[in-house]
């Protein structure tokens, strides 16, 4: 996204209704079918109750919540729940945890976003007379189409939304217009139902109705957005969401009063089992119908498609902070921040076709919908209130008074939702393996760097020079790299001097250490250079934005470039016959690829965490591939983690004549 579109503009609105507002804008298509298919019998108390409650919920929650208060925890112009808890990540260790439950049930989201707004958009077939025997909700037929075209959206991914993007903006222009008007024909047949916006309904239809629990979890459906407009902050900026969102939330409050009169105008009653609202508003059906469907199909795979590329945008993050294993992510246009992850596209493609095998129908579907994300919203509660007490310095009275109506609204949803826990087995393998996943990446790194052991490395600068000058020995590169974790430009991990001094010698004439700081900020590209020993021994140091990509041979070329055009580094070849024809020397780096050692001691806890880590670790990508190497240019070097080392153990010296034990030399090793 160019920057000129994060600012206010009719362009970015445009943009940003295609961007946003897509999964929370096709929340029609199902919520109000559920409601009344929750609430049993169909009267007007139901009626005007469950669109009091929709009315509330998406003011309280996403109004109040999201675009009022969530949208100013602006990470230099990025949202979502990994740029919320960089802002307020030395608050609290602690912090992690929630960011990390918050981003795994987010994702998990995506494999039933897709399913459930597609086939409650193709379902609307059935409501064409002459096609309804033919697309019967759970047929066949339907689950045909909604798996194709969900095979269509995942494959074209790794093609980029270049093309296709350009028209997301006003095809949801349209179906809001459309979904508007829809709801204003009806409204203005009945206006009497404006009054179902007086709280006292909804909190009459939650009070009295027998089912009441059932019908908060299916309210909770009409804000299930909310958690994806704030992690798509980066795409379009505040301001523009902010605009766009008073527009968004007429057209949707229009259409669930226009579903709503529609409802109290028919016979009293009315079965209304298979019946939708939304469609059954639609005038003239014969011949409106099908571009009916037509829009309401597009406007959901833009749905789809925005949490897909929130899906990816999501785990680049998770991989660049450590919470994920580093895997294949490509670019496939020149638009900044626009990636693909062939795995999670997989992943996500296989669990939308599960979940549409499985339920078959949209109203199934929406059984066991909400769950996740309630879980989501949670979390973000409680990262949001650091992000207010410590970050804007807000009065401890008024963070009080706004998170207990956030924990009071989103507790009441998730004790809704629990109810769907039996409905929805199928995902809590999906689910936890994401959070599991996370969980040991992060556990596991925290274990492995309290066991790094730094040296001084101004104190070995002699030592590397005398190995340099030691023509005795074999050069082993003229340049040679290693990537280091010392955030201090003085420190060299132990580890590296040992892969240099030990074993076979690596003599060179220049030793290069690479550190790379991921930053708060989403898009930050700089770095400095340090010549600790002139020509000799550089430290460089990368700074990159937590979603730049470590493409440490590129990068690394392009400050060698700077410092060769600075006139601040000779790198022609040593060897005398190359050096009289000003032969560029040879780069090579060097990875230390840990293995899990088995002289360990652990506790059963870091015993696990240790194993699944490594275990995860034969999935992901080598170190060499995830930062850019050339496999050419990159030697790996294997070294045990020893975390525990058994220690607590004797073992005795006997003669080897005798046979006796000579208990003075025996002792613990």
């Amino acid at each position: 996204m160019t920057p000129h579109l994060k600012k206010l503009s009719a362009a970015g609105v445009l943009i940003t209704l295609g961007i946003i507002f897509g999964d929370i804008g096709t929340s029609p298509l199902y919520v109000f079918q559920t409601l009344l298919f929750e609430g049993g019998k169909v009267n007007a108390a139901l009626v005007l109750g469950s669109i009091s409650c929709i009315f509330w919920t998406l003011t309280l929650q996403t109004t109040f919540k999201y675009i009022v208060i969530t949208l100013q925890a602006d990470n230099h112009g990025d949202g979502g729940i990994f740029s919320l808890y960089a802002l307020i990540r030395r608050y609290g260790k602690w912090l992690a945890i929630p960011a990390i439950i918050g981003a795994g049930t987010l994702l998990a989201d995506g494999i039933i976003t897709p399913p459930i707004s597609v086939t409650s958009a193709i379902e609307g077939l059935s409501n064409v007379p002459s096609l309804a025997t033919s697309f019967i909700p759970g047929s066949a037929l339907i689950l045909g189409i909604v798996i194709g075209i969900m095979i269509l959206l995942f494959f074209f991914q790794q093609f980029g939304t270049k093309v296709v993007g350009s028209s997301f903006g006003p095809v949801m222009l349209m179906w809001f217009f459309m979904i508007g008007a829809l709801g204003a024909i009806q409204f203005a047949h009945n206006p009497a139902i404006i009054k179902a916006f007086n709280p006292y309904y909804g909190i009459k239809l939650l009070t009295t109705h027998p089912r009441a629990i059932y019908l908060l979890g299916a309210v909770f459906l009409c804000t299930t957005g909310a958690e994806a407009l704030y992690s798509d902050l980066g795409h379009c900026g505040r301001k523009n969401i902010q605009i766009s969102w008073i527009f968004v939330k007429i057209a949707l409050l229009l259409n669930y009063l226009g579903q709503g009169a529609w409802v109290l105008m028919q016979p009293a009653g009315k079965d209304f089992t298979n019946v939708n609202p939304f469609y059954q508003i639609v005038p003239n059906p014969d011949v409106l119908m099908i571009p009916c469907v037509a829009l309401a199909t597009l406007a959901t795979i833009i749905a789809s498609q925005a949490l897909i590329s929130g899906s990816f945008t999501l785990i680049s993050e998770a991989v660049s902070m450590n919470f994920w294993p580093r895997i294949t992510i490509k670019y496939p246009s020149n638009i900044r921040g626009q990636i693909y992850i062939p795995s999670i596209n997989w992943l996500l493609c296989f669990g939308c076709i599960a979940v549409s095998l499985y339920f078959r129908t949209s109203e199934h579907m929406t059984a066991a919908y909400g769950f996740s994300i309630t879980i989501a919203m949670l979390m973000t509660t409680i990262l949001m209130y650091y992000f207010m007490r410590y970050v804007k310095h807000w009065p401890v009275w008024l963070v009080t008074i706004i998170l207990c109506i956030f924990l009071c609204v989103e507790f009441s949803f998730f004790v809704a939702n629990a109810i769907k826990l039996l409905k929805r087995l199928f995902f809590l393998v999906f689910e936890f393996g994401l959070i599991f996943t996370m969980y040991i990446w992060y556990k596991a790194r925290k274990i492995n760097n309290r066991f790094l052991h730094f040296v001084d490395l101004r104190e070995q600068i002699p030592l590397l020079n005398a190995l340099s000058a030691d023509e005795t020995i074999s050069k082993y590169a003229g340049q040679l790299i290693y990537l280091t974790k010392a955030n201090n430009s003085k420190q060299i991990e132990e580890k590296i001097l040992y892969s240099i001094m030990s074993r076979s010698p690596k003599r060179a004439d220049t030793y290069w250490f690479v550190h790379i700081d991921t930053t708060d900020e989403p898009y930050t590209m700089e770095y400095s250079v340090d010549q600790v020993e002139k020509g000799k021994v550089i430290r460089v140091d990368l700074r990159l934005g937590f979603r730049i990509q470590p493409r440490v041979n590129v990068l690394f070329r392009k400050v060698v470039e700077d410092m060769l055009h600075r006139k601040e580094l000779d790198i022609t070849s040593k060897y005398e016959s190359l050096k009289k024809f000003k032969v560029v020397s040879d780069f090579r780096f060097v990875i230390l690829e840990k293995f899990l050692s088995y002289n360990n001691v652990f506790s059963v806890a870091e015993g696990f965490i240790l194993n699944s880590y490594f275990s995860i670790k034969k999935l992901a990508q080598s170190e060499a591939k995830a930062f850019g190497l050339d496999t050419s240019e990159t030697y790996i070097e294997k070294i045990p983690l020893v975390v525990k080392p058994a220690t607590n153990f004797k073992i005795k010296r006997i003669d080897p004549h005798s046979g006796e034990a000579i208990p003075e030399l025996a002792g613990d090793v």
